[in-house]
């Protein structure tokens, strides 16, 4: 297997982080630069990486490899070696792709979606790398893990997976090609099976709809905040529940339900994650947010940045910090417009301003503007560890959107 790769060597030139724009790149960078503690080589690879050393890369099931220049006249010859999935997981992997349409669609437009990421792993397959798994080799005498070389061919790939997230299924074991052609196959059959009877119930979004369209007169019901319940019976010993934990997740079904009488039913349509990260925005306190984190699978830094873009804009918010999407072109000229015109009365130096997608950035200020699909601007940060992180409530005016978090001493 020898997929057609982008030349890794146009890698871009600044910012230890600019080797990947997206979010499955940056995982992919992120797991190199945990997998050790040697900044120094990490270092010594970016550069290598940006000044082109990095030669014509080949990516087969379990590995990456490449000719890289080093000081010497001949290139050593450098690896980067993952674990490739079993059958089983590959079984499972592609029926988690199968589950959703949107799935394979956002595939073949070169997105990988947080979800399939998600919920793959919730099913024990890990498609993106885990700091353990990466394993650099080079032929060079250098004895560090990963040596310059490697780390530079890792960071070299980095732009490739971005282009073509099928270059982390090729890493695991199967091509495109092969992907999709199982991906026709389970299509195929699940055609030739007769759709059995639907179980007795349906979901609640269904039920819950049914209900409001013939709902009786009721009451305005109860602020759920000022009325507590306790338990009527302690948990029984070696349950491993805590009576404080119960009394929570009751007093947090009584505000949803609340909700629900007033007309929102934005928790009938969360997923586990999503969820999650509701439970962890409400503030229910470290123990609870690390619990939250585990079993979530995910790292406490990201989870605690799409904590805060759901306080700042719930499941919306969520879904604009999770997932880039590319809207309209005309919606993004003109806020860029706007943006030109109140930075020359915030301002009077130049503010270059970069757009991708559905990002608009401030190069070298540190802000950064992202419209959401309810065509509403959400202002972000960049802190100091590099990452943007959610700054303040959306705005339909992204010049409002941009003064919420305008800092004139940046830049």
């Amino acid at each position: 297997m020898n997929p057609s790769l982008p030349d890794p060597r146009r890698a871009p030139t600044r910012g230890r982080r600019a080797f990947a724009a997206t979010w499955w790149g940056q995982a992919w960078v992120t797991a190199l630069e945990e997998s050790t503690l040697d900044s120094g080589r990490l270092s010594r690879g970016r550069t290598y990486a940006r000044q082109g050393k990095v030669g014509t890369t080949t990516v087969a099931p379990g590995q990456v490899k490449a000719a890289v220049q080093g000081s010497r006249p001949r290139p050593y010859r450098s690896s980067v070696h993952l674990p490739v999935l079993t059958d089983a997981q590959w079984d499972t992997l592609l029926d988690t792709v199968a589950a959703r349409a949107g799935h394979l669609a956002a595939l073949l437009d070169g997105e990988m979606p947080a979800e399939l990421v998600d919920d793959a792993r919730q099913a024990g397959v890990p498609l993106l790398p885990l700091p353990t798994e990466l394993d650099p080799a080079c032929s060079c005498p250098d004895w560090g893990y990963p040596c310059k070389h490697a780390a530079a061919l890792c960071y070299a790939i980095a732009t490739t997976i971005d282009a073509d997230p099928f270059v982390l299924f090729a890493l695991r074991g199967r091509g495109r090609e092969k992907v999709l052609a199982q991906l026709r196959t389970r299509r195929t059959a699940s055609q030739e099976i007769v759709t059995p009877p639907a179980p007795i119930g349906i979901p609640a979004a269904a039920a819950y709809a049914s209900w409001a369209g013939h709902a009786p007169h009721l009451p305005e019901p109860i602020d759920p905040a000022g009325h507590t319940t306790a338990l009527p019976v302690t948990p029984p010993p070696g349950s491993g529940l805590a009576t404080t934990d119960l009394e929570r997740l009751m007093a947090d079904a009584a505000t949803r339900a609340a909700r629900l009488l007033l007309g929102d039913t934005t928790s009938l349509y969360l997923t586990q994650h999503q969820d999650a990260v509701r439970i962890a925005a409400s503030g229910p306190g470290l123990e609870w947010f690390h619990r939250l984190v585990e079993n979530t699978g995910g790292r406490p830094t990201t989870f605690a940045r799409l904590t805060r873009a759901w306080r700042h804009g719930g499941p919306t918010g969520l879904a604009v910090a999770e997932q880039p999407h590319t809207p309209d072109p005309a919606a993004m000229t003109a806020a860029r417009t706007a943006l030109t015109t109140a930075l020359t009365e915030m301002t009077t130096a130049p503010v270059p301003l970069r757009v991708w997608r559905n990002r608009l950035t401030l190069t070298n200020h540190g802000v950064q503007l992202r419209l959401g699909p309810d065509t509403r601007w959400y202002p972000y940060l960049q802190e100091d560890d590099g990452e943007w992180w959610p700054a303040a409530p959306a705005d339909t005016d992204p010049a409002a959107a941009l003064t919420a978090v305008w800092q004139p001493s940046g830049g």
